[in-house]
């Protein structure tokens, strides 16, 4: 695996590599690896000749600072398993290289889509991934993009930037399926900061998206909506939503006969997690 720190350079050699007629796959990363970023890595692996991972912690898509204060780094064993996965190339850059002297702060049109779910808990969040994504896209080029369905708002977000900005021809987005622990806990970066009481009560979040999958044929949406916040804060969750969406565009649905998606967001002590689930 190679690892480069310096922009100009990895775009060198990624001109190089495109040159030879090989394809790119890239895996945005902000470290803190586990099986779900290595399930991105295989998925890359598959069907590009090369593939690339980054991992930077970007400052401009945190709303919290505590949160960035706390950010789990972990690049000794995230090198160890990015060997291990077969990655050929790790982008690892200094702040300065991502947004570098003169870089001008761009707006992205998304719409209401980053006025709802995380957009309406985490102002500015999916401003600042569209900025980080948008930077690594100019210096990676990479015909596949790799991200985890885990994060299904900011994969929608993504594909918006892709469209707005004319990369949805060069650049494939591919969702990944979450993985999850064998709780039904969807693998975070962030579940490295759960006590030992925490990490134990966190798969009821899984479990109460489970639950409205299961109910989905005899209640109506907003009653499975509240039926599961209710049951996360009865088990000591902080919720910030749990939601039935249309799985196309994540907006409202009152109907069962399109597809739909169950999404929640929920703290437990101060480790705020997500995920979702697909209905039918």
């Amino acid at each position: 695996m190679i690892i480069f720190k310096k922009a100009d350079q990895l775009s060198h050699h990624i001109v190089l590599q495109k040159d030879k007629g090989l394809r790119i796959g890239f895996v945005p990363t902000m470290g803190a690896l586990h099986q779900g970023h290595i399930s991105l890595i295989e998925a890359s692996r598959a069907t590009a000749d090369i593939t690339v991972c980054s991992i930077f912690i970007n400052p401009t898509q945190f709303n919290n600072p505590e949160d960035l204060k706390h950010y789990p780094v972990t690049i000794e064993s995230d090198l160890d398993k990015l060997h291990a996965a077969g990655c050929d190339i790790l982008f690892l850059p200094e702040a300065a290289e991502i947004y570098p002297p003169g870089h001008i702060k761009k707006h992205y049109s998304l719409g209401r889509l980053e006025t709802i779910l995380e957009g309406r808990f985490r102002p500015g969040h999916f401003q600042g991934v569209c900025e980080v994504v948008d930077r690594l896209l100019d210096i990676v080029q990479p015909h596949s993009l790799f991200l985890g369905q885990k994060d299904l708002q900011q994969c929608r977000v993504i594909k918006q930037l892709l469209d707005l900005t004319g990369r949805a021809e060069s650049t494939s987005l591919n969702i990944v399926p979450t993985v999850r622990e064998a709780d039904g806990l969807a693998m975070s970066s962030r579940n490295l900061r759960l006590s030992e009481e925490e990490r134990a009560k966190a798969p009821a979040i899984f479990q109460v998206l489970s639950r409205i999958r299961q109910e989905l044929p005899k209640h109506s949406l907003p009653f499975l909506e509240q039926a599961a916040r209710q049951e996360l804060e009865q088990k000591g969750f902080s919720v910030d939503y749990v939601s039935i969406a249309r799985a196309s565009d994540l907006t409202g649905s009152n109907g069962k006969e399109e597809p739909l998606v169950a999404l929640a967001a929920a703290s437990i002590g101060s480790i705020r997690l997500i995920d979702n689930l697909a209905l039918n």
